[in-house]
């Protein structure tokens, strides 16, 4: 790839967004972020898809099918590695990820309880 200034602009801004990142308390808000972005999202395609009622098995099939993809993600071997976890910190984004998941799913259950199923 040819080093352009738009790229060289881009790698900079990611460079400065990665070490943005190191700070403990900026991770951990973002990790809050992900959770509450994911029990919105839930709260919201539960909503949008029992108003339609012919579309709960398909996003029903959808939903499980992306948290065990995630689930496969987050806890595969690499990441649960101890001596990998010592060199290299897992990556924000596998955080997020997972805690976006942990909120819809937290989502989920909290619907099927007000709903009594």
């Amino acid at each position: 790839m040819q080093r352009t200034r738009l790229t060289l602009l881009l790698n900079d801004l990611g460079d400065q967004l990665s070490l943005w990142l190191i700070n403990p308390w900026r991770r951990i808000s973002l990790v809050v972020i992900s959770l509450l972005s994911g029990y919105f999202f839930a709260i919201a395609i539960s909503a949008v898809s029992g108003q339609a009622g012919s579309q709960d098995i398909v996003v029903t099939v959808f939903l499980v099918a992306a948290s065990e993809f995630i689930n496969w993600l987050v806890y595969s071997r690499p990441w649960r590695d101890p001596d990998l976890l010592k060199k290299v910190p897992k990556p924000l984004w596998i955080d997020c990820l997972n805690s976006f998941k942990l909120g819809a799913v937290y989502a989920f259950a909290v619907e099927a309880f007000k709903l009594g199923s």
